[in-house]
């Protein structure tokens, strides 16, 4: 499980052998079956979470009592509520498995300690956390600049493997429409 997790840092910052015995000492592995939980809202977020296999959602529940999917995670992905995380106050958000999972965890104290151990990872951290913020950022414009259509097609065309593994009413609430009209969008397609 490791492997995953050391290409993905070395995408980023190069590990000695030692600084990899390190890291390797801070981490925990986790198996989860489709729909187990990793949070529920208003549990505090003490981990933090990287995806070797599998497929996870994190979500939260309208007034209306319907599900706002607000990011999905695959292999060789990070997820976690970092408001919460960070702050270590109660989640406004669930995570849970889509598809049976196989996790790595790191424990909020073991990732403040492997900081101060290895000053890289601070750096991969920043850097992962810059991509996936700049991502959000995007997705926001798309959510006002585009139409229901434009943006299935270029989440389609970006990240074609998540649209195969999403059940369709999660991709549809990710994208900001309704399941019916993701339907019609793909019945135009064909």
């Amino acid at each position: 499980m490791i492997n995953n997790l050391l290409a993905h840092i070395e995408k980023f910052v190069i590990l000695s052998d030692k600084e990899k015995e390190i890291l390797q000492s801070h981490l925990e592995y986790k198996k989860l079956k489709k729909k187990d939980f990793l949070l529920k809202e208003n549990q505090v977020c003490t981990v933090n979470h990287f995806i070797v296999a599998g497929c996870l959602r994190m979500y939260y529940i309208t007034e209306e009592g319907a599900e706002q999917m607000i990011q999905f995670g695959i292999d060789n992905w990070w997820l976690t509520d970092y408001m919460s995380f960070d702050s270590q106050q109660p989640s406004q958000f669930n995570i849970q498995a889509i598809e049976n999972s196989e996790i790595i965890l790191l424990h909020k104290k073991a990732q403040e300690d492997l900081f101060v151990q290895l000053p890289k990872m601070e750096r991969y951290f920043r850097i992962v956390v810059q991509k996936a913020y700049a991502a959000s950022v995007m997705r926001v414009r798309y959510i006002f600049t585009q139409s229901g259509e434009e943006r299935f097609r270029h989440f389609n065309e970006s990240f074609p493997d998540f649209v195969q593994r999403i059940p369709q009413y999660m991709l549809a609430s990710y994208l900001g429409f309704s399941a019916e009209f993701l339907s019609k969008i793909r019945a135009k397609k064909k």
